[in-house]
């Protein structure tokens, strides 16, 4: 989609619109920590990668494709995989057939682990955002920020079997 250059200053329509964004993502999220941090021990990040590699084929996922989905640099996925595989909820293994790729797998505790903390997500997500939104305004939210989220790329080395 067209627009203005780069260098035109925000209209007032996009500034409220930026402002919006920001402040609820920010307010969201920080009572999702809160709320998981105070009731299951988890952080927003560890619950989000819990939850992709739940999905993953296998439950286990590059762990280059997991920093692009939890939204984290390589450096500081590593350091939240570290904690979680402390606490046996991941486990870490090089791929077979390219020993620079890292998996990042998901335990029987850590999917455990993410079962129990569930509840508290789904609350939070509902009462800190879906109750206070229309159908309708969800499904614009939706159509407007779907096409600006990063899609996982696809793996350079088959998950291993």
């Amino acid at each position: 989609m067209a627009g203005p250059t780069t260098q035109t200053p925000l209209d007032e329509r996009e500034m409220a619109a930026w402002h919006a964004l920001i402040r609820s993502h920010a307010r969201v999220v920080r009572r999702l920590e809160a709320e998981l941090e105070s009731e299951r021990g988890l952080t927003l990040q560890g619950y989000e990668v819990l939850a992709h590699l739940s999905e993953a084929p296998q439950r286990q996922a590059r762990m280059s494709d997991l920093a692009a989905l939890v939204v984290l640099s390589p450096s500081g996925l590593t350091r939240l995989i570290d904690k979680l595989a402390a606490e046996g909820l991941v486990e870490r293994a090089r791929c077979g057939s390219d020993a620079r790729v890292v998996h990042a797998t998901l335990t029987d505790k850590g999917f455990e682990r993410l079962k129990e903390a569930y509840p508290v997500h789904l609350r939070g997500v509902r009462q800190h955002l879906i109750d206070h939104l229309s159908p309708a305004q969800l499904r614009a939210i939706a159509e407007a920020l779907g096409p600006l989220g990063l899609n996982a790329p696809a793996p350079d080395c088959p998950t291993e079997a």
